[in-house]
């Protein structure tokens, strides 16, 4: 079971912390303890990867796998590459959806290859091994798993990180959490999940969840979601210079249809839409800033697009058909979701029955929010039936919260 390597993590982890005069609150491990912030306020914000002697020290003389794709990046350079300049011995890749140089489409099955570059086995985590098997972990004495997450509970990202807990739980194995800014996290929003609908929705909280993900890490292991309630021993490299509310600009998009940081904010409220016949602009370089769809009425919808296969949509909704839509690429910043585009264009579509498909339910995380919409409410009625789900959800999230909101 590997329990020594938390007992040498502890005592590597204090003299680390005695030598840079920090405290050692800063470390979580698998119980969900509240953390002070006394990095909030400072100028520069590093990310958990860029702490090197918060974790190097713990990697030493260990075989290590990585859970990485393309935004595992410290400056110029990949984790996997500069783990293996300071002598870490990496022995395998695991990658989640869009695969480790993200250029898949979202849902294409991603084989398992070789790294050109290292040499290394790059192990799929989408599609039908959604979890490492203990013969994939074999041979490691820790994991690490170093993602971008935009917030999302649609974002397939934090079911990858379940399913790693899990792994690593039942094999005996540590995770170590290398946390990432959410650039949504400073709001919550959306209904709860009532139940599993798919991989696309795991757990019971909002579609805008509000967490990093070492926080959601935390929360897993804290609302006891592993399957027979089992725990993964995790620690969470924090951040420094981070709050709820730090602007942050993503260096490298996180997935192929999330192009810049304006896609980035309106995906939670415009993600809907694929549950639905209209476009969210996949086959153009406007993904997730712009909406259409051909039979949308010209004279109130002007924009005009064409979707045409590229890197994040080899098959794209309404591929050469002009489509009518709004351009949504100069409006302000969303703190709070927005179904008022989705209402509309069900309305101005005629209220059709084919308007919304089976994947809808799936987003939604609930079949009552299409039911709301077919019946006629308004988009603050609707939110009025998600406030006291979200008031619960707030309370339960607080205690794994690592950063000031």
């Amino acid at each position: 079971m590997r329990l020594s390597f938390f007992k040498n993590t502890i005592l590597i982890t204090l003299m680390v912390c005695f030598s840079c005069g920090s405290q050692t609150k800063e470390k979580v491990a698998a119980s969900a303890i509240p953390v002070q912030d006394t990095d909030a306020g400072n100028s520069k914000l590093e990310v958990g990867a860029e702490r090197f002697s918060e974790y190097i020290p713990l990697l030493k003389n260990k075989s290590v796998g990585i859970v990485a794709n393309q935004t595992s990046m410290v400056g110029e350079l990949h984790l996997v590459d500069l783990l293996i300049q300071k002598n870490i011995s990496v022995k395998k890749v695991f990658t989640p959806e869009h695969g480790f140089r993200g250029t898949a489409d979202a849902g294409e099955h991603i084989k398992d290859d070789i790294d050109t570059r290292t040499g290394l086995p790059i192990i799929s985590l989408y599609g039908k091994n959604k979890k490492p098997s203990k013969q994939q972990l074999e041979g490691l004495d820790v994991l690490i798993f170093d993602i971008q997450d935009v917030g999302a509970r649609f974002y397939t990202y934090i079911s990858s990180l379940h399913y790693v807990m899990e792994a690593c739980a039942e094999a005996g194995i540590p995770l170590l959490i290398l946390d990432r800014p959410n650039p949504n996290g400073h709001y919550i929003d959306g209904p709860i999940l009532e139940k599993e609908h798919s991989f696309v929705g795991m757990h019971p909280v909002p579609v805008v969840h509000g967490m990093t993900i070492g926080e959601y890490g935390q929360m897993i292991n804290g609302q006891n979601w592993l399957a027979n309630k089992v725990k993964c021993d995790i620690i969470v490299i924090k951040m420094k210079g981070y709050t709820h509310h730090t602007a942050y600009s993503l260096p490298i998009k996180p997935s192929p249809n999330l192009p810049n940081d304006v896609a980035i904010n309106l995906y939670p409220s415009l993600c809907f839409f694929e549950g639905t016949f209209v476009s969210a602009g996949r086959g153009t370089e406007m993904q997730f800033q712009i909406f259409g769809a051909p039979t949308l009425p010209s004279e109130k919808y002007s924009f005009q697009f064409t979707p045409q296969p590229n890197q994040g949509s080899k098959q794209p909704k309404f591929n050469g058909e002009l489509c009518f839509g709004k351009d949504l690429r100069s409006h302000p910043r969303l703190n709070q979701l927005n179904l008022e585009w989705l209402i509309d264009a069900y309305v101005a579509n005629g209220k059709k029955k084919d308007f919304f498909n089976d994947f809808f339910t799936k987003l939604a995380g609930t079949t009552k929010l299409q039911e709301q919409i077919e019946q006629g409410l308004s988009y603050q009625e609707i939110r009025k039936t998600w406030l006291h789900g979200l008031a619960q959800y707030d309370t339960m999230r607080k205690p794994y919260l690592l950063y000031k909101l």
